[in-house]
């Protein structure tokens, strides 16, 4: 039975992991499962695309706060590289004194899902975001189609109203 690493021991693997100059180098996004070890994922175009254009248009609907890309968050199942995040000031001083990796996730965590990813995964992924204290999770699916979650599936954000269904390039 695998036991789950304290969130102390979870930052102290993240930054042994960040500061392995072999694994900087992978073209793969790097987690880490409950236990410390790394799991890889290949980037894509595609994928890389609907990162961009879920920044691009939270920037233009979104007036205060920042988006950041892959951020890595210590979660109870290990450290997850969320695709983008929104967070206002306030909210990334509190996650910094969490240390680093953070263990408080930003207002908005957003996965973007690829041929790696089952909604299964991405189920536990929102679940471990909300549980971190993400208000929303929202997950955009291959065809540019964003779903909205917090407690349950919204028909719309409540974080950002106006935020397309539908991304379109």
């Amino acid at each position: 039975m695998s036991t789950a690493i304290d969130p102390a021991t979870q930052q102290e693997r993240w930054q042994e992991i960040v500061n392995d100059p072999l694994l900087r180098e992978l073209p793969y996004t790097v987690e880490t499962n409950q236990r410390g070890q790394i799991v890889l994922s290949p980037h894509s175009l595609s994928h890389s695309n609907l990162q961009g254009l879920v920044l691009d248009l939270l920037r233009d609907h979104l007036e205060e706060g920042r988006g950041l890309p892959e951020l890595p968050l210590c979660t109870s199942a290990g450290t997850k590289q969320v695709d983008v995040v929104w967070a206002s000031a306030d909210r990334l001083a509190e996650m910094e004194e969490t240390g680093d990796p953070p263990t408080l996730a930003p207002e908005l965590c957003v996965e973007v899902m690829s041929d790696a990813n089952t909604m299964e995964e991405m189920r536990a992924k929102r679940a471990l975001y909300r549980e971190a204290g993400a208000e929303e999770v929202w997950v955009v699916m291959k065809d540019g189609r964003v779903r909205f979650f917090a407690e349950e599936e919204l028909e719309q954000s409540a974080i950002a109203p106006a935020f397309p269904d539908q991304l379109e390039d």
